[in-house]
């Protein structure tokens, strides 16, 4: 029997505010333990939580990025729970009133055809502490108590780990443009919990889902659904009874581990928060958000193809990340040639930022900087093998690629008179190149240009050798 596997996704984004979501503590990644914390946080009896508008703003600027309905009145609601690094006992949440609710957005498959997902809701609320395992004992750090967060709950319109994977890149593309967050997984900016059941092929009915915890790259996500959809189909085929449960993955053994049961919304008693005012959302205030939302990241690809005459699928791999598609971008318009700042882009300099674990943001030379080298290529001064190392040395430097061709003397020679000399010498000190070419090899004259460009050491220019290579051998075949 064939299944069908059906994937749902919630996305803990943290917040790129400066303070904490009910208080002014720092939300600084890292710090000294215990340093970035107050009374408010710390859950003490007496302190009185106070809502950071800009948590309000952020979560608006998602909402209308992903097509959702901006719910106008706002309740805020605790969310019970007994973990040593939730220092109230409670969260505060949104479980009645998201502040967003019924968007969508849109993935293109390998296909080329173009699917909608849902997304279900978004709503704001504010992550626990750290726990810190060590042989001495566990410890909390209480820095990241109250750091704001924005849920993003989609619903179960994806059905393979590929499609998985698009929402998530797509998703964090737009969270990374609109610079509500940093989106780093490596720092737990941004988190995934997986729902994944199955069905048999054709059914309507989902199948018995299992949540799997805080995944923190696309890989494990990936993983996780292979392994998950394997284990639920065996226990389907064996008959085995199943009820919904929490897992978590273990990236040592490469599989998910029973946590818990699922829980529900009754396990978490939640009644509101009586702490916080309602808080009523007016179109002017979503009209204002709105005007501060930039080009977005599908729409600069759109843009990209139409101005610059990249590729489809060029367009969207430089705008995955807004720093790339800003780079992109500038030196795109400075030059009017897009094709090849998109090549040198994704090919030698994405090569290099990946090796140095950089971002564009990051690079020590400018768009300009690019667009030189590019003209250089263009105009035959320099070959694209020597532009190859001048993108490594201002990659390396930031010297300008001017000075660079200079100093490492790869200027390209176009002379005509002096590239015949060196062919002249090479045919002299290679007499089977005419001997094979009489004797109807005409490919030898690929070899000779190879030899040539060997004894210039890759500083004549190729099409001039091209061109010289082939009128000499004809002319001394004739003689």
């Amino acid at each position: 029997m064939n299944y069908t596997t059906v994937i749902g996704l919630e996305c803990h984004v943290e917040l790129s505010t400066k303070t904490k979501a009910y208080c002014s503590c720092s939300t600084q990644f890292g710090g000294k333990p215990n340093s970035h914390v107050c009374p408010v946080c710390l859950g003490l009896p007496g302190a009185l939580p106070v809502i950071n508008q800009e948590v309000v703003n952020s979560a608006i600027k998602a909402g209308l990025a992903m097509n959702c309905q901006i719910n106008r009145v706002q309740h805020y609601d605790r969310k019970n729970y007994f973990y040593p690094d939730t220092p109230k006992n409670y969260q505060i949440t949104q479980q009645a009133t998201p502040i967003c609710s019924d968007g969508w957005i849109e993935i293109e498959l390998a296909s080329g055809e173009k699917k909608k997902i849902g997304i279900e809701r978004i709503h704001m609320e504010e992550d626990a502490g750290k726990q810190l395992h060590t042989k001495a004992g566990t410890l909390v750090d209480f820095n990241r108590s109250g750091v704001p967060l924005i849920e993003i709950v989609s619903k179960p319109d994806l059905r393979s780990k590929e499609e998985a994977t698009l929402y998530m890149t797509k998703l964090r593309s737009i969270l990374e443009a609109l610079e509500v967050s940093d989106v780093r997984m490596e720092e737990g900016s941004l988190r995934v919990d997986l729902n994944v059941s199955v069905m048999p092929e054709g059914a309507t009915e989902f199948g018995v889902r299992a949540e799997i915890k805080n995944l923190n790259s696309f890989k494990s996500m990936e993983k996780a659904v292979e392994f998950e959809t394997a284990r639920q189909i065996r226990a389907l085929e064996e008959g085995i009874e199943r009820s919904e449960e929490t897992r978590r993955w273990d990236e040592t053994k490469n599989e998910t581990i029973l946590m818990r049961s699922k829980e529900m919304a009754n396990d978490y008693r939640y009644f509101p928060e009586g702490d916080l005012v309602t808080l009523r959302i007016t179109d002017e205030w979503i009209e204002a958000v709105r005007q501060t939302i930039p080009e977005l990241p599908h729409e600069k690809a759109e843009r990209f193809v139409a101005s610059y005459g990249v590729t489809k699928y060029d367009a969207s791999v430089l705008t995955l990340s807004d720093e790339l598609a800003c780079f992109f971008d500038e030196t795109a318009a400075i030059s009017g040639d897009g094709k090849a700042a998109a090549n040198w882009l994704m090919g030698d300099i994405s090569r290099l930022m990946n090796e140095e674990a950089i971002t564009a943001g990051k690079l020590k030379f400018a768009p300009q900087d690019l667009h030189e080298l590019t003209v250089l290529i263009r105009e035959g001064k320099i070959s694209n093998a020597a532009g190859k190392k001048v993108v490594e040395e201002m990659f390396r430097t930031g010297e300008k690629p001017g000075e660079l061709v200079e100093r490492l003397g790869l200027a390209q020679v176009s002379d005509e008179g002096k590239i015949l000399d060196v062919i002249r010498q090479v045919l002299d000190d290679n007499p089977r190149v005419m001997e094979d070419y009489r004797a109807g090899k005409t490919k030898i004259i690929g070899f000779a240009v190879g030899l040539v460009m060997k004894a210039s050491k890759g500083s004549a220019n190729p099409k001039v050798v091209n061109e010289l290579v082939a009128q000499e051998i004809s002319r001394r075949a004739e003689v």
